[in-house]
Order: structure tokens, then C-alpha cells, then sequence
């Protein structure tokens, strides 16, 4: 190894141990900054084809009439933190995936089936997919056609109730009447039985259990899923105080 003889400060050799110092230090600070880029660059989420599916379908909804509302980025982004709430390599990583979805890769279509084919044992999961469909496209206040087509082919594809759909539209505004949205969280209109509402409510708080969600969709959905379950419990007692339902 070759010695120079630097002087910092006062010079000579205190100089010259300053230096290796700032070396070390300074190799030390890059190796950390290194190691966390390849900790992000090597990141997987709990279950990587959830976690691609999901926001490769949502940039395709999101940018279906040729650019992305700052409405629909305020939503999307209030998913990922608020929603999900998503650690900062997470976040990053959805982030990559959504912005590469927006510039190419499969259709919307393919991406759907693809995503059925994996999870097609948890219905659940593509009604959690609904909501956040529709959340995102209805951003303006409006879905276009190239929106309502994805949609239309999202819940044949998944297999989702016609209730469930327009229990989402009424919920993002979609279309007029008198439900409540306590009927419509449940995928309910307001003539239904005592015994459909306890089934549907039954049903409901199985499919979108946080444990059992997160076990399909990773750790990451398992936020969502939880504000979800609370809802339906929320939308049942009120159904039931108004009924007198026991």
C-alpha cells in the first residue's frame, strides 16, 4: 500500500491520521448508502404476484383514457400510506410497479386473468380489488367507457355479484336511489330479507377476515382488509338497531 503524506489542520502525522479518518468514516457512510440500494433493488413484498397484479391493474384503470388525474394519483398514494400503510421500500416498490404498468407490459385484460388464475380461491380478494377499482376510476366523478369496460370485464372475470357492483357504484356515486350505505356495504338493497342480511353479513366477515386476506394477498393488504371487516360490522348493527334485528 502507498502512504501520501496529506496534512490536514495542523499537518504531520495527526494530519495524516485525520485523513485515514475521513476515509474510514466516508467508507463506511457509502458502504451503508450501497447496502440500502441494494436492499430496495432486492425487495420483495410478502406475496410478489398480488403485489403486481394489483398495481399494474390499477395503472391501467387509473391511465384507460390516455393520462393519470392528479385525483387518481391522490387516491392511489392515499392507499399506498394511508391504506395500507406501506414501509418505505413497500411503498417504493408499488410506486415502481405502478409507473412501469403505465408505460407498457400486458393489457388490463391479461393482468386480470392472470390474477384470477392465481387467486381464484378467495373471492374476497377480487372484491377488495372492485372497490379499490372503482375508488380509482371514479376520481372525476365519472367513469368513461374505456374505464367501465375494464370494470365490466374485472368483475366478470372475477365472478362478482351484480349486488356487489352496484352496491359500488352507489357507493362512489355512480348511480341514484335510495339504499343506504349500509345496505350497500353489504351488497344489500333495502328490501332484503332479515335472513339475507344475516347471511350476507356471515359470508362477508368470513371472506374479508385480515387473517385470512393477508394470508393470500401478503401482510401488506392485511390494513386494508381490517378497515373493510369493520366496516361490514359497522353497516350490520346499524341495519340491525333500524330493523330491531337480535
Amino acid at each position: 500500500m502507498i502512504f501520501f503524506p496529506f496534512y490536514i489542520g495542523g499537518g504531520g502525522f495527526g494530519g495524516l491520521i485525520a485523513l485515514f479518518l475521513l476515509i474510514f468514516i466516508g467508507a463506511r457512510v457509502f458502504s451503508s448508502l450501497f447496502r440500502a440500494s441494494r436492499s430496495q433493488q432486492n425487495y420483495v413484498p410478502g406475496n410478489r404476484d398480488f403485489f403486481d397484479g394489483t398495481f399494474s391493474m390499477l395503472a391501467k384503470i387509473a391511465s384507460a383514457d390516455g393520462t393519470v388525474s392528479a385525483g387518481a394519483k391522490q387516491k392511489i398514494n392515499r392507499f399506498m400510506v394511508y391504506d395500507l400503510r406501506l414501509d418505505n421500500y413497500s411503498y417504493q416498490y408499488a410506486r415502481s410497479i405502478f409507473n412501469s404498468a403505465l408505460s407498457g407490459g400486458p393489457s388490463f385484460e391479461a393482468l386480470a386473468d392472470r390474477f384470477y388464475a392465481a387467486f381464484n380461491d378467495n373471492p374476497a380478494i377480487f372484491q377488495i380489488l372492485m372497490d379499490m377499482f372503482y375508488n380509482v376510476a371514479s376520481d372525476d366523478g365519472r367513469i368513461s367507457a374505456k374505464e367501465e369496460a375494464m370494470l365490466n370485464y374485472a368483475a366478470k372475470r372475477f365472478a362478482i355479484p351484480e349486488s356487489i357492483i352496484q352496491a359500488l357504484r352507489r357507493k362512489y356515486g355512480m348511480t341514484s336511489g335510495g339504499t343506504s350505505r349500509a345496505y350497500a356495504v353489504l351488497g344489500l338493497t333495502e328490501s332484503a330479507t332479515e335472513a339475507e342480511i344475516k347471511k350476507a353479513y356471515r359470508r362477508l366477515i368470513l371472506e374479508y377476515h385480515p387473517d385470512t386476506v393477508a394470508q393470500k394477498g401478503g401482510p401488506e393488504f392485511k390494513e386494508y382488509a381490517t378497515k373493510k371487516f369493520v366496516e361490514i360490522q359497522q353497516a350490520y348493527e346499524e341495519i340491525c338497531k333500524q330493523r330491531g334485528i337480535k
